[in-house]
């Protein structure tokens, strides 16, 4: 009896158990229905969302496509406007007073287009005895504590531009920023004062104001004003204090050094390592800087493979930081032996740059963190030389290619490549060329004796206005360009290095593609440039009541300036200016670069700093403070042949700083329109190309590769250089005096006061 009462107890448990059970798994059955319906509406609304992403992403190229056909339309409605008033304006000429009073309005209009160049102060001075201060960032740092310096550089990350810089020149940044209060109502930045620093809201809030006008506010931990960072510019905004604030202020005298300072020391870093090379011991100068640029770094984790034994092998590498083990295969062993560790500063692989190397042994990382500069035969043959043609250097590294290998217990290889005859030394270093004063026409003429006839322009720092010299004798009056820049404004922006090498250099060039200076003059409030007079007008006005040029036109135009850089650049003179505004045209029709201001003579592989050019023609390496060299005028070649084919540059932005993000962002990427068709579409990514190394016209043939690609097939250069090719865009002259091709201008009413200073003494 006890038993059977037990074994019910037993089943009545086990039938409780099992109830519940059941009921626990029908909740779960329930719960994964559940929440398999809400999985089934998240695909739902995925695909849903997916399928609207692609409809916006088709309205966008279609809006994208509405876009380029109404700028179009927009150019030709333009061309129109322009033919019309210009009969109105040749019309009413019989009453002057009110056609002044319409061009001079019309040119306001007309001239907003017109692209401005910006600098900063430059990096170097040789017009006087004095020499710059000179930077220590030891003396620059400012204590702070760690959890501020990691708020610092995050706000710095922030921002579209500064993200683009390196880590360790973020680092150095915030560690020269200083703290700084201001009180309620106080102004951190003022719309139409030249700026100076940049800012990093700490504490407190902020209001940006545009003509007195409330725009937004600006959060804590959030950079303003990265611009002046860069050059001297005008601020378009105002920042103003709502309460008590605090900010971490970096001068850009600092920002400029560090950017400096971390690309130098790179580059002699990486020269030193270079040079250690005996494959690359005796290269000149030039040739080294170019493989410095050509350097990319490649990083290995322990245990990863930067070589495997007994593969075909085309890089060179050098070890920049970390532990690299070197194994190799062997009769007596089944596995490879460690025959070797490399560190920072050795090199592995350099063969491969002349030859077809076969690997002789396993090179790995033996520790995290490994990096490796690299160069391939590819880009070394392009850009340096093959080895046929640099046998003049490589005759001692050959001579002893044995013996190296004999050490590596590597395997030799007799596969080295035949190439094409090597350069004569003329085409393997820039050639020399007279730099002493040239004799200018006979002129006897002083500042007095000018009369100006018009102004044909209007810069930053001064006007140019067409001259007549005064002589009775003569039946046709001769006429000049005179340059006049105001001195207080020159030093008021730090401009006078610049003037002086625009001076220097114009006076020393002899080319039929860069406008002849003949003489300078100086008073107390400005200095004068007496120029060439070219009445054939500026391209960039034409370019503008054009709209765009056909393909035939730009041709002409791009080499006339391709002659002109071939000039300059020959003579070591690098332009860093080059737009249709800098461009005129003579009486023959032929382009002449002028507006020297931004040009420099710099030695052979040699590399300077200053921020120098117009915003849209800005090469990346000027944006990014790198230091540049030729190579920024070839990515501005590659800019007007597109602003020329479509009437606007390819990177333009609402003001500066985001023009240069579009910049750096490149133009590998970037759809052109249809009416660039593909040779000068393939000609204008390779002129802008973002390694300075690998742009065309910086390669190993010079500026020979532009005249010989596809688009200029059939192009007569010798006939461009003879001036016997009939121009395209040549213009009818009554005489020396007919300026109708020029805009009008109103005249200047500041008079400057006197600039004493002294600094135009060659003048």
């Amino acid at each position: 009896m006890g038993n059977g009462s037990m074994k019910s107890k037993c089943f009545k448990e086990q039938g409780v158990d099992g109830t519940g059970n059941t009921m626990v798994l029908e909740g779960l059955k329930a719960r994964i229905e559940h929440l398999e319906a809400e999985c089934r509406g998240k695909d739902e609304e995925l695909t849903s969302k997916d399928l609207r992403i692609k409809q916006l992403q088709e309205q966008l190229a279609n809006q994208m496509r509405v876009e380029v056909e109404l700028k179009e339309e927009i150019q030709k409605i333009n061309l129109q406007l322009n033919n019309q008033i210009q009969t109105k304006i040749g019309a009413a000429e019989s009453t002057p007073a009110p056609v002044i009073g319409l061009r001079v309005r019309d040119t306001v209009n007309k001239r907003r287009g017109a692209k401005a160049g910006v600098s900063a102060e430059p990096t170097s001075r040789t017009y006087d005895s004095s020499c710059l201060p000179k930077f220590s960032l030891e003396m620059a740092r400012v204590p702070k504590d760690a959890s501020v310096k990691k708020l610092l550089c995050e706000a710095l990350c922030k921002n579209p531009y500064l993200r683009s810089l390196e880590g360790q020149q973020l680092r150095d940044m915030v560690e020269c920023m200083y703290l700084k209060g201001y009180q309620q109502g106080d102004y951190i930045i003022r719309q139409g004062d030249t700026g100076n620093h940049l800012f990093v809201l700490a504490e407190g809030k902020l209001d940006v104001l545009q003509d007195k006008k409330y725009v937004t506010s600006i959060a804590v931990w959030t950079t303003v004003g990265e611009l002046a960072m860069l050059y001297n510019c005008t601020r378009n905004a105002s920042v103003r204090a709502v309460s008590k604030v605090k900010t971490w202020v970096l001068e850009r005298e600092a920002f400029q050094n560090i950017m400096r300072m971390t690309a130098e020391n790179r580059h002699q870093q990486y020269r030193h390592f270079l040079r250690s090379v005996s494959l690359l011991a005796n290269l000149p100068e030039e040739k080294l800087s170019k493989i410095v640029d050509c350097l990319e770094v490649e990083y290995y984790d322990k245990g990863e493979y930067v070589i495997r034994e007994g593969e075909q092998g085309s890089t060179f590498y050098i070890i920049a930081k970390g532990k690299i083990k070197v194994t190799q295969s062997t009769e007596k062993h089944k596995d490879p032996q460690t025959i070797n560790f490399l560190q920072k500063g050795d090199y592995f692989g350099e063969k491969a740059l002349i030859s077809d190397d076969v690997r002789s042994a396993n090179i790995i990382a033996d520790e995290d963190g490994v990096e490796c500069l690299v160069i391939d035969r590819e880009t070394f043959d392009q850009t340096v030389g093959t080895f046929n043609e640099l046998q003049e250097y490589l005759q001692g590294y050959v001579a002893t290619l044995d013996k190296h290998d004999k050490k590596r217990q590597a395997k030799r290889s007799d596969s080295v490549r035949q190439h094409s005859p090597p350069f004569s030394p003329d085409q393997c270093q820039l050639k020399e060329e007279n730099t002493g004063r040239i004799s200018p026409p006979s002129l006897s003429v002083t500042l007095d004796s000018l009369e100006v006839i018009a102004t044909l322009g209007v810069g930053g720092f001064g006007r140019v206005e067409l001259v007549t010299a005064k002589n009775e004798d003569e039946e046709e009056p001769k006429t000049f360009a005179m340059k006049v820049m105001k001195k207080r404004h020159i030093v008021d922006n730090r401009q006078q290095e610049h003037i002086h090498s625009e001076r220097r250099i114009l006076t020393q060039a002899d080319s039929s593609f860069i406008v002849k200076l003949y003489c300078t003059f100086k008073d107390n409030k400005y200095v004068y440039m007496l120029l060439e007079a070219c009445l054939g007008g500026e391209l960039w006005s034409l370019l503008r009541d054009r709209g765009s040029f056909d393909e035939s036109t730009a041709k002409f135009c791009v080499g006339c300036v391709t002659e002109a850089f071939d000039y300059l650049h020959h003579n070591r003179v690098i332009y860093r200016d080059l737009k249709p505004e800098n461009l005129m045209l003579d009486a023959d029709g032929y382009i002449k670069l002028v507006d020297f201001g931004f040009a420099k003579k710099i030695q052979v592989g040699q590399r300077t700093w200053t921020f120098c050019g117009t915003p849209e023609y800005v090469a990346p390496e000027i944006i990014l403070n790198r230091g540049h060299n030729f190579s920024v005028d070839f990515w501005s070649l590659g800019i007007l042949v597109y602003e020329l084919l479509t009437g606007s540059p390819p990177f333009s932005g609402s003001d500066p700083m985001m023009t240069y993000t579009f910049t750096l962002k490149g133009i590998e990427k970037m759809d052109f329109p249809k009416k660039v068709s593909r040779r000068p579409e393939d000609l204008i990514r390779k002129l802008c190309r973002r390694n300075p190394a690998e742009r065309l016209g910086n390669l190993k043939n010079g500026i020979t590769d532009i005249k010989k690609h596809r688009w200029f097939s059939g192009f007569n250069w010798e006939g461009l250089k003879e001036r016997t090719l009939t121009s395209p865009l040549k213009r009818e002259l009554s005489g020396p005096t007919d300026h109708r091709y020029f805009d009008s201008y109103p005249p200047d009413d500041d008079v400057p006061p006197d600039e004493l200073s002294g600094w135009d003494i060659d003048f």
